[in-house]
């Protein structure tokens, strides 16, 4: 911190029941720093641990209740780095909040590639700080940072994500947390559309009643109805004994339907009702029964061309689609590709006791450059399998499916076009792409560039203030 402290603005009151209920744990082996934001923090009313080096903040991490973690990166016995690989194995889990030198934001990058929440660099301000920790804690207390799945599953899912898209995702989750309005949910296959889902459910005063889902393009059209909303006994063949249905069964709570855009014709029309009179007749019987369901849809189909073909109905659509919430394939975030990497290696390793705690440097290249077409799923797929395989502490190219590891990875305007980007968009994530490289140096990245820094400095103003982004430290001009 600088020594001249700047006056900090009183916080809302949610900002203040926060801090209050938050435990802090400052990691640094200055212990006149340790001294400085532990009292700085504590007026600011949270409750602060200190701990003199990494290893001593593992000690006092072990016991638990540490929400977020603001550690200093170069310590002599377990750096910052190696501190947060070792936090991300943990399960529940800390954010991260990373203090790095000026000019080191190659290591920042790599902070927040290994799952920090964010990094701030040396001088910095109090209310910097506590702006920092404020959004680590306001992203700590909604669903998509530590989720708990819904009946069928008591384990935890998460839904991981530092990028631009997914930041949006979790905003609109947020705002959505009261509410019991119906949404509809896009994505590629693999994308993580039953975890948006049960984050909804989870974040809703349905919390506590069941989350109940179903795929519809795995049940059979003959059965789909009684599946949906139950039957009585002698309804059919094989009704053997009444069934109440998944309706009744998510009484007070919420019903998934997955690829409901499979939903065969016949069955349209009885859904719309259902959504509609709030009721449900199970097959075979004389009336109806009362429910009171949230109902979640998603579907990996273009559904106005289903629209436009009449293959789905358009009254059916808007019932359903309330909200629409896309969830962007892993190739429009591929900043969240290590960062989910970790996580699922944290999770395999933790179910199968192996020793796995990190990715060698040219898997993590690899990985960072492919573009995965089955999405998040077959990313956590290649995981398991190289965490199965692993025999040390790294995961290195032999533990990973030789298919994979022979794969051309993405090309970047291929990449490029399939995420519509513009040709300024481009332009301008080359040019950050080209500054991480070098550090942060804006002179040796205007020359790789073919730029005069004028140019250069003019397009990272221009980038800041248009999109509210920040510009990176300069080192060496």
């Amino acid at each position: 911190m600088s020594n001249t402290m700047a006056t900090v603005p009183r916080p809302p009151a949610h900002t203040v029941a926060a801090r209050q209920r938050a435990q802090l744990l400052v990691v640094d082996d200055d212990s006149a720093m340790c001294d400085l934001l532990r009292d700085e923090l504590e007026d600011e009313g949270f409750t602060v641990d200190v701990a003199s080096g990494g290893r001593a903040a593992l000690l006092r991490l072990a016991r638990g209740d540490i929400d977020v973690v603001v550690s200093d990166v170069k310590m002599p016995d377990l750096d910052g780095l190696d501190l947060l690989r070792e936090i991300q194995a943990q399960n529940p889990r800390p954010s991260v909040i990373t203090i790095t030198g000026f000019g080191s934001i190659d290591t920042a990058i790599r902070a927040v590639k290994l799952g920090a929440f964010d990094y701030i660099t040396k001088p910095f301000e109090l209310p910097e700080l506590l702006n920092t920790i404020d959004k680590a804690l306001a992203e700590r207390g909604t669903p998509p940072e530590a989720m708990p799945t819904g009946r069928s599953d008591p384990k935890g899912a998460n839904l991981i994500g530092r990028s631009k898209p997914m930041k949006e995702l979790f905003e609109l989750i947020r705002r959505l947390e009261d509410s019991a309005v119906s949404v509809l949910i896009t994505g590629e296959s693999g994308t993580g559309k039953e975890l948006v889902a049960r984050a909804l459910h989870h974040s809703s005063p349905r919390k506590e009643r069941p989350f109940v889902a179903i795929n519809c393009a795995a049940i059979p059209e003959n059965l789909i109805e009684s599946e949906l909303f139950g039957h009585k006994r002698g309804a059919f063949t094989d009704a053997h004994a009444d069934r109440p249905g998944l309706f009744v069964e998510a009484q007070g709570g919420t019903l998934f339907l997955d690829e409901v855009s499979e939903l065969p014709p016949s069955m349209q029309p009885k859904l719309l009702r259902v959504l509609q009179e709030r009721e449900v007749r199970a097959v075979g019987a004389n009336r109806a029964v009362p429910v009171d369901v949230r109902v979640i849809a998603a579907t990996n189909r273009d559904v106005e061309k289903l629209l436009s073909d009449g293959r789905f109905r358009e009254d059916l659509f808007y019932r359903l689609n309330v909200v629409e919430m896309r969830l962007p394939p892993l190739r429009e975030r591929s900043e969240d590709v290590l960062p989910l990497a970790e996580h699922f290696l944290a999770k395999a390793a933790q179910r199968t006791g192996k020793s796995a705690r990190g990715f060698d440097e040219d898997v993590r290249k690899l990985l960072a450059a492919y573009a995965f077409p089955g999405n998040v799923r077959e990313l956590e797929n290649i995981v398991e399998r190289a965490v199965a395989l692993s025999r040390g502490p790294m995961i290195g190219l032999g533990d990973l499916p030789s298919g994979f590891r022979g794969r051309r990875t993405a090309d970047k305007l291929e990449a490029a076009l399939a995420q519509g980007l513009t040709l300024d968009e481009l332009e301008r994530q080359y040019i950050e792409k080209v500054l991480q490289a070098e550090g942060g140096n804006k002179t040796r990245a205007a020359q790789r560039l073919g730029l005069d820094r004028r140019t250069l400095y003019r397009k990272l103003d221009e980038y800041a203030q248009g999109t509210g982004g920040e510009d990176v430290p300069e080192e060496g001009d």
